[in-house]
């Protein structure tokens, strides 16, 4: 009888050890898998945050193991400083001089640039005049108010030979380094997002393809100059960014990747009219 308790007793112990260790694989195993794909938010605005809603829920996504979770977060700068700070992993909305000129004000909340995505030229814009050289003396022309773009606008006006820029004109530079200013353009700075409200109440409007497209305007029909792609703007070309900690982080690079599947391009193209052209090049191109 002593026998049959201690045989139990034994067949129970073993039972329950068995358990204990097939309940810690399957915790550690489930906690394992779930670290090796966490859920990556994605942060960005305007037309960005609708294409990133999308490939979130693409199979493109799921091929690649990515859970993506979307975070629309309309200022530039409360932006990269939710991705520097942790609460947004990866944004999508700007380009290398933007993330350059925001990591020069930034020295504590440095970002780093994951891969590129796309260049969207920026436009001229003119309710009243239909070519660059109709434009006349003394017109007013509003240019966006935050570095990065502020720069690039003025390069733009440049390419357009409406005025000259000093020789050392650089990725910061704003209109106090005009060298030329034949036309005596004034010049009116406004918030990026509020181009296309402003069309009607000034001569000429610079205005980023992004902000563009929610006003209903397609860069390549209705502006009446805009940039060119050339080695020229690649530093307007758009990235993928994170903090520069994450750099490395390999799921983080997978969205890069996932940015440029075909099926994901072609819903672009046809969503956005071709406006928004597709670069796929190595970091050091940018440089």
């Amino acid at each position: 009888m002593k026998n049959s308790k201690g045989l139990i007793i034994t067949l129970i112990s073993i039972i329950v050890i068995i358990g204990i260790i097939f309940g810690i694989h399957t915790l550690t195993g489930s906690t394992s898998k779930s670290a090796d794909n966490p859920t990556i938010t994605v942060g960005s605005q305007g037309s960005d945050y609708d294409i990133w809603t999308h490939i979130a829920t693409s199979k493109q996504a799921k091929k690649l193991g990515l859970k993506i979770k979307t975070k629309q977060i309309a200022d530039g700068v409360q932006l990269n400083n939710a991705t520097a700070q942790g609460s947004v992993d990866v944004n999508a909305f700007q380009s290398y001089a933007y993330l350059a000129a925001y990591n020069k004000e930034h020295p504590h909340s440095q970002l780093a640039a994951l891969g590129t995505t796309y260049l969207e030229p920026l436009g001229i814009y003119s309710d009243k005049y239909k070519q660059i050289n109709k434009i006349p003396n003394g017109a007013t022309v509003a240019i966006a108010n935050n570095p990065a773009n502020t720069a690039r606008g003025l390069l733009l006006l440049q390419s357009a030979g409406l005025i000259k820029l000093k020789k050392n004109f650089g990725a910061l530079g704003n209109t106090n380094d005009i060298a030329a200013n034949p036309k005596h353009l004034k010049f009116k700075e406004i918030d990026d997002t509020t181009g296309p409200r402003v069309l009607h109440t000034v001569d000429v409007v610079l205005i980023s393809n992004t902000v563009a497209l929610e006003g209903h305007l397609n860069v390549l029909k209705d502006s009446i100059f805009h940039e060119k792609i050339n080695s020229s703007t690649r530093s307007n070309i758009n990235i993928l960014a994170t903090a520069k900690k994450n750099k490395n982080n390999q799921n983080y690079k997978k969205l890069v990747k996932l940015y440029h599947e075909p099926t994901i391009q072609k819903y672009i193209k046809s969503q956005y009219n071709g406006t928004k052209v597709e670069v796929q090049k190595p970091l050091s191109y940018l440089k």
